[in-house]
């Protein structure tokens, strides 16, 4: 049993992988074993994260998710330079900030949807058509949010992004199974952030918020860790189609 969580045969991707959830949980992949490629679209920042652990071996390419044609050849590069390709975290995503329904506009929705839904559609299927080709089944990890399940208010394009990834997740597992590539979600909370860097601060925001949340505090990037390397693991061979909320227990209070 304790052989389940090594990851020294693994390959990875992590999509949005500079920063944030993305970053922690390509850290935990790494210090499990995993050789990880961390996607993103600034350079600098990718080689930031990278230079941070430098004993983890991060490896970095720019690749922005909302391209299907970048997203196939990173793919496509990733599995020559790391020798295959087992796991692939899409995590990827833009928010989408405070505007009023009557003030959305097509470029706002459009700029939202084309990252956090068909750059996740185009992450899972670049990941299961190469996983196909290797033929040794693998893990694709999508993230998603509690918005997907929650109202949201003046956050309409990321919640029905959100909502989509679940959707997609679901749909991609079932597809996916006879192949041994699993599919599941993780569904992140209020998390520090730079997306919600502009409520971590406002008070109003925190009274509404934190007293809602048993574990009475904000999560963390790092709190990501275990349930990638989990998904991405043996113990969860038999794992597909699920959506694990991580909020502290706000959903539930």
């Amino acid at each position: 049993m304790s052989n389940y969580f090594d990851l020294s045969s693994k390959r990875a991707v992590v999509t949005g992988g500079g920063t944030g959830i993305g970053l922690a949980m390509a850290t935990s992949l790494a210090e499990a074993g995993a050789k990880v490629i961390i996607w993103g679209r600034r350079q600098e920042k990718l080689d930031e994260a990278a230079a941070a652990r430098p004993e983890l071996g991060l490896r970095t390419r720019v690749v922005d998710v909302a391209d299907r044609d970048a997203v196939v050849a990173g793919v496509a590069a990733a599995a020559e330079e790391l020798g295959g390709l087992d796991t692939v975290v899409a995590n990827a995503g833009v928010g989408a900030g405070g505007t009023k329904l009557e003030d959305v506009d097509q470029a706002h929705f459009d700029k939202v949807l084309s990252v956090n839904l068909e750059g996740a559609f185009w992450t899972i299927q670049a990941a299961s058509d190469k996983m196909r080709e290797l033929g040794n089944g693998g893990s694709i990890i999508t993230i998603a949010s509690l918005a997907a399940l929650d109202a949201t208010p003046r956050n309409y394009a990321y919640g029905a992004s959100k909502a989509a990834v679940v959707s997609m997740t679901k749909a991609s597992a079932v597809e996916l199974a006879r192949y041994q590539i699993r599919v599941n979600a993780v569904l992140p909370g209020w998390i520090r952030t730079d997306m919600t860097e502009g409520s971590q601060g406002n008070e109003k925001f925190n009274n509404a918020i934190m007293p809602r949340t048993p574990a009475r505090r904000w999560g963390n990037p790092e709190d990501f860790g275990g349930i990638a390397v989990y998904l991405a693991s043996d113990a969860a061979a038999y794992q597909t189609g699920t959506q694990t909320v991580i909020d502290g227990g706000y959903s539930i209070f």
